[in-house]
């Protein structure tokens, strides 16, 4: 299975209908602590946030589907608080992603703004029409999920909002298969220091294999 070499573009917060509070995660100290507080401590508004979203749609779609070729992620269903930290850490240059770095500046898209798109996204379904791959290592990827993700990411993948662990569940193959790649070798920037090393001695193939049976996972509703 090919690697497609893409530059790219884990939680307490809830999305209730289409306006929510979001609220803070816990004190980690830092910057980064504060910024996200601030940004989780806001009242959010999805039908705000659908119109703010329309800077993104060029590249991720108007249903937030993202593309099956893994270029762009689906965004559709996943968790408020994990779509926050992720924007802001690509903001803050935190997390790896040249592509999207322009397009989240702080003169395009305010902190509100943020949260807002957030609360929107969340609100979307995830139709089991992800790209997948090829299908034949899915015993082993099984194997591997089971082991080693299901802890922080929970066995049907639907991760922690409460922890920020991402929804994994009707993500693309090749999406999920590049950031696995880019985690295991320090590219990201943003990477949950337990999940480095949970898969630092990974093979491509482990990789590959996981991605694939994680992408098969029933998508969110």
């Amino acid at each position: 299975m090919k690697l497609r070499r893409i530059g790219r573009l884990a939680p307490l917060a809830l999305v209730w209908a289409s306006s929510a509070s979001l609220a803070a995660p816990p004190d980690n100290g830092s910057a980064e602590r504060d910024e996200r507080v601030q940004a989780l401590g806001r009242h959010a508004d999805a039908t705000r946030g659908q119109a703010a979203y329309e800077v993104c749609q060029g590249c991720h779609l108007p249903n937030a589907l993202g593309r099956a070729d893994g270029s762009y992620p689906r965004l559709a269903g996943q968790h408020a608080s994990v779509l926050v930290k992720q924007m802001l850490d690509i903001r803050a240059g935190r997390r790896f992603n040249p592509k999207m770095r322009p397009f989240i500046d702080e003169a395009l898209v305010s902190t509100q703004d943020v949260v807002d798109i957030a609360a929107y996204l969340a609100a979307l379904p995830s139709p089991p029409t992800n790209g997948r791959g090829a299908g034949t290592e899915l015993v082993q990827g099984r194997r591997v999920y089971e082991a080693q993700c299901t802890s922080c990411h929970g066995a049907d993948g639907s991760g922690d909002a409460a922890r920020f662990y991402p929804r994994l569940n009707g993500q693309h193959y090749e999406y999920l298969l590049r950031e696995l790649v880019y985690i295991r070798d320090g590219v990201r920037g943003n990477a949950d220091p337990k999940m480095v090393e949970t898969i630092r001695g990974f093979s491509f193939s482990e990789l590959a294999a996981l991605a694939d049976y994680v992408s098969r996972l029933p998508s969110a509703p």
